[in-house]
């Protein structure tokens, strides 16, 4: 689902990052074998590709899908050549699925040296997969990713994660204790990665997605960092040592808007929502096969200055990414249809979209729209205008 290419982790792992680090090379072919065994696996497989399928053509099929998994397999060796056999998927996903993938700010980044990507967080999967794919494109090594555990409730799920090099964000605990162990850890393990192992993060600014469009990097998320820092260590200095870099998402169409419009109106409306038992999953599914149209990543500058307080991590985390954001005709056009202005500095860029796109592009944002239940509408055209809010608070 992820991709790519990487050098193999040098064996420095401590046993304390067992439980929650990715599968080293030498574990690959065994894990490989248990998924491709895991009857789960290859029916969920079956349903992904083929949702209408009847179980009883899934049961006739399974051996045959199994088969062709062996064979597709059968050179993986070490992480570097799992991810070989899945770039090809990643490259016929972004054909398929995107008008347009493009990057700013790689000459910001020096190959050599490993950085903690904080980005804003849209999709599930894609978020990380994209950075990665730019990475890797422009000859830097692809990062471990930071997934939350919730996100893992089947054993062949975590295996296939932690063989493309995601670790574990544990959130099911529940004893301030154990709460704090697990925060600990996970500090810890992002701080050896970037220090000693040279190898780069990513992590979400949140603890999951912006349904709303709003950007906003998590206080907590930054003290998470520090709780491993040594007390004799100035703050300042240990960020420093991170390599703290903000990335910008920005997607043009979200594939999952109106699942998360409906959500959010169920919030508004009732106080809670209550997700179904794989929506998590289908959530994935809809974001690697949906239509995104153009898709742009941005990395910013390398957080070096004095940085004293968690505080002021986040707020310079959040100027960056809501500055480096992407605007597209969708974003302009939920801002009319909500009877505002972009006023100030972030007026209607008419100089990047000319007329004739933005009526082509109005024609699909007005479909969308109508796909869109009736009720959950304003909440739909928000998380597209907000961005363009955010901006403008930003400038104005």
């Amino acid at each position: 689902m992820l991709v790519m290419r990487m050098s193999s982790p040098e064996h420095t792992d401590t046993a304390r990052f067992d439980d929650i680090r990715p599968y080293r090379d030498e574990e690959v072919k065994g894990v490989l074998a248990r998924i491709l065994a895991d009857p789960e696996f290859l029916a969920a497989l079956l349903r992904f590709r083929f949702p209408a399928l009847p179980g009883w053509a899934g049961r006739i099929l399974r051996p045959l899908v199994q088969w062709q998994l062996q064979r597709q397999t059968r050179s993986v060796q070490d992480v570097k050549s799992f991810q070989s056999v899945i770039e090809s998927y990643m490259q016929r996903m972004i054909t398929g699925t995107s008008t347009g993938l493009t990057v700013s700010g790689l000459d910001r980044l020096d190959a050599g040296q490993a950085y903690l990507f904080v980005s804003n967080h849209r999709d599930i999967a894609m978020d990380p997969a994209f950075v990665n794919w730019v990475l890797w494109h422009n000859g830097m090594d692809t990062v471990r990713i930071a997934i939350g555990d919730n996100l893992l409730t089947k054993p062949f799920a975590s295996d296939l994660m932690r063989l493309n090099k995601s670790f574990l964000v544990k959130r099911g605990e529940t004893a301030p204790k154990k709460i704090y162990v697990a925060l600990k850890q996970l500090s810890a393990y992002i701080h050896h990665s970037i220090v000693n192992e040279k190898s780069s993060v990513w992590i979400a600014q949140r603890e999951g997605r912006a349904k709303d469009g709003l950007d906003r990097t998590e206080e907590a998320i930054i003290k998470m960092f520090a709780i491993s820092k040594p007390k004799e260590q100035a703050f300042a200095d240990f960020v420093r040592e991170l390599n703290i870099v903000p990335v910008s998402i920005s997607y043009e169409w979200d594939p999952c808007d109106i699942p998360k419009a409906r959500e959010l109106y169920e919030k508004a409306t009732h106080g809670s929502y209550q997700k179904d038992t794989h929506e998590d999953v289908q959530s994935i599914a809809a974001g690697i096969a949906g239509n995104k149209g153009r898709v742009h990543v941005s990395f910013g500058d390398v957080l070096r200055a004095d940085f004293d307080t968690p505080e002021a991590v986040t707020e310079e985390i959040d100027r960056q990414v809501i500055g480096n954001y992407v605007l597209f005709p969708s974003n302009y056009l939920a801002i009319a249809a909500l009877g505002e202005k972009a006023e100030g500095r972030c007026g209607y860029p008419a100089e990047i979209f000319s007329l004739e796109r933005v009526q082509q592009e109005r024609a699909l944002f007005e479909q969308r729209l109508l796909n869109c239940p009736e009720e959950c509408r304003k909440y739909w055209l928000a998380m597209y205008a907000n961005p363009v809010r955010s901006l403008c608070k930003g400038k104005n």
